[in-house]
């Protein structure tokens, strides 16, 4: 197996992981990157494969050890709880019992809801120029996950900055001080979620906590704790992947000089998902010897399935290099797949398939002011700021 480096916070690194990816693609399904002393897959066919097979999983095997830091333990208290970290019979009753509140029914129904916001945020735009990601691609989705939840709308500035502080403990080179601003922001974000759910076990609403709460699956239903995770995990997981989704898309759109319309929009969004993921890595480790083609994985190891570089595999895609709203749609790997794929993709599409089109519409002379940047918060791919001008 071949060992690559390539820091992930260099700077020609964070602006294009693309020629790295390919670098990687041609070391064969897998290759070893140093700078994480982890065992990495680059292939569409590797990453499906790993993402899908049961002897691999998010939990860290017992052989590790793992023990957590003191300081940080707050936040895995937390992650403890999280359908995402587990798997199992746990993994399967939480999420099964997820899905019953999170229904597609209920995420259609917010179609009309999204599109009265988009058109709000439009009219609040500053004359001339705004920034897009602040204005509207954050604004979206925290907007409607907090009204989907049943938590108060003018609380999102507190829901942001909660949501921005816990996930850079998924981000390559956080120091000490994120460290210590991650654990404070999740001890708030649980303080107000613990209040709020019992408020909902005595008084239930429409939302989906009030859901949450009623769902059973088999007689049991979700503990306070678990309900405060899934609330942490649905707000987090949603905008984090929606904001620098709806980024990157407009990014793209605009450097290609193309426009997002209302007819046929579904490949445009499959398009915008496969061509600059939000999310560019997803770990999970081996429980087993797993042998994949000429390679061994061996029991105990982390893998990386690198869901961007998959993305763009010629063996799937052709010109995978190029952003064509006219390409054929075919599965890609920004959602994951298997027992971890994301329960959040049929929002998400929504809110793009949605918020694309309107901000075209409205907006027909739209233009980047000087050159996007994406900021260093690998393994997470997104925009600093979105600068245009209409």
């Amino acid at each position: 197996m071949q060992s690559l480096q390539q820091s992930p916070n260099e700077p020609d690194f964070v602006q294009d992981p693309y020629p790295f990816y390919e670098r990687a693609r041609g070391c064969g399904d897998l290759f070893y990157w140093e700078d994480y002393k982890m065992i990495c897959a680059s292939s569409y066919a590797a990453v499906n494969m790993l993402l899908r097979d049961r002897r691999l999983g998010r939990e860290v095997p017992k052989t590790q050890g793992n023990p957590v830091p003191p300081h940080l333990q707050p936040f895995y208290d937390v992650e403890a709880h999280s359908m995402l970290e587990l798997e199992g019979p746990r993994q399967k009753r939480l999420r099964s019992l997820v899905l019953r509140a999170f229904t597609s029914r209920r995420i259609k129904a917010l179609a009309p809801e999204i599109e009265v916001l988009c058109h709000q945020l439009i009219d609040q735009f500053p004359a001339g120029e705004v920034d897009l990601l602040t204005a509207y691609a954050q604004e979206i989705p925290v907007i409607i996950i907090a009204r989907l939840l049943g938590v108060p709308e003018e609380m999102r500035a507190d829901l942001l900055r909660w949501s921005n502080a816990m996930v850079t403990m998924y981000q390559a080179g956080r120091t000490r001080t994120d460290e210590e601003i991650a654990v404070k922001a999740t001890e708030e974000f649980v303080a107000f979620l613990r209040g709020y759910v019992e408020e909902r076990r005595h008084n239930p609403a429409d939302d989906l906590i009030s859901h949450l709460i009623a769902a059973e699956e088999e007689g049991e239903k979700l503990s306070t704790d678990e309900l405060i995770t899934t609330c942490i995990l649905l707000l987090n997981a949603g905008h984090e992947a929606t904001v620098h989704s709806l980024g990157n898309g407009v990014k793209a759109l605009l450097e290609n000089g193309l426009t997002a319309s209302e007819q046929g929009n579904d490949p445009l969004v499959e398009e915008v998902l496969r061509f600059d993921p939000p999310l560019h890595m997803f770990t999970r480790w081996a429980y087993e010897d797993i042998e994949l083609g000429r390679f061994t994985i061996p029991a105990g190891a982390q893998v990386g399935c690198l869901l961007a570089a998959a993305n763009r595999d010629p063996e799937i895609w052709d010109n995978p290099a190029e952003f064509r709203m006219d390409r054929p749609v075919k599965p890609n790997s920004s959602f994951g797949a298997g027992a971890h794929f994301c329960v959040g993709a049929p929002l998400a599409r929504l809110e793009l398939r949605l918020a694309l089109p309107i901000l075209f519409d409205r907006l027909p002379n739209l233009h980047l002011i000087g050159t996007p940047t994406y900021g260093d918060v690998y393994h997470f791919h997104g925009l600093s700021a979105l600068q245009v001008g209409y």
